[in-house]
């Protein structure tokens, strides 16, 4: 069986400790243990991303343990709700940072609020989940503005396509994890980027997107639908 899991890596900064947290995000209530771990630990920087083991994308039947499809529920909702889950202590270790790691595979697809479960072809559903991560970063940096954080969407240079590409075209195509590391900690630690609060970024500096997805309406709606489906709301 697959694991879908996402780190968080915590740094205490006056007993200079790191926890190192593993959630397996295809349930919900697995995040229960980030309210008891933020109690103890000071953290400034949230990036999230998920890991797929072992076969890399979800296959088209996958559904997550809360009934809604994998790419979906696990690249969204999963950090949607971990992310609402510690923002009371992001808030209170401000100036504080949340980074989301997208792809430029958003380009491909856009929402249908009539099927945000939608999951029957695997590249249309995870275009869209990519797509949700702008939206959810543009809206978490409106509602967050003058409380202390900012938010920013890093995109991948990896994603779908590597389940069809062999090991020679990945060799040309892709980026070392260093190299691919460089975008995620300038979001995290530059100054450069404070002017861009919501902003998407490649390469160490900002990108554009496509008109659609810069529509703020469309954030605020999926930000209300996601907190419906989450149960927060």
């Amino acid at each position: 069986a697959q694991r879908i899991l996402t780190l968080i890596i915590i740094r205490n900064v006056f007993e200079q400790q790191i926890c190192v947290l593993e959630i397996k995000i295809q349930r919900f209530t697995n995040f229960l243990n980030c309210n008891n771990i933020s109690q103890y630990y000071k953290f400034t920087v949230l990036s999230s991303n998920i890991c797929f083991f072992p076969s890399g994308m979800p296959s088209v039947l996958d559904w997550t343990d809360d009934d809604f499809s994998m790419c979906f529920g696990v690249n969204h909702l999963g950090h949607f709700l971990l992310t609402n889950l510690l923002l009371p202590r992001l808030k209170e270790s401000s100036p504080s940072r949340v980074i989301t790691l997208t792809c430029s595979s958003y380009k491909y697809q856009k929402l249908d609020f009539q099927d945000l479960n939608y999951n029957l072809f695997p590249f249309f559903t995870y275009c869209r989940s990519k797509l949700a991560n702008i939206y959810f970063t543009q809206e978490l940096a409106h509602m967050m503005e003058g409380k202390g954080i900012t938010a920013y969407a890093k995109r991948l240079l990896c994603g779908f396509l590597f389940r069809i590409l062999v090991q020679v075209v990945m060799f040309m195509f892709f980026v070392s994890c260093e190299a691919g590391a460089q975008t995620v900690v300038y979001c995290a630690v530059s100054d450069e980027v404070l002017p861009h609060n919501g902003g998407y970024f490649t390469d160490c500096r900002r990108a554009h997107l496509r008109a659609f997805a810069r529509d703020s309406g469309v954030a605020k709606k999926l930000w209300e639908a996601s907190e419906r489906l989450v149960k927060l709301a």
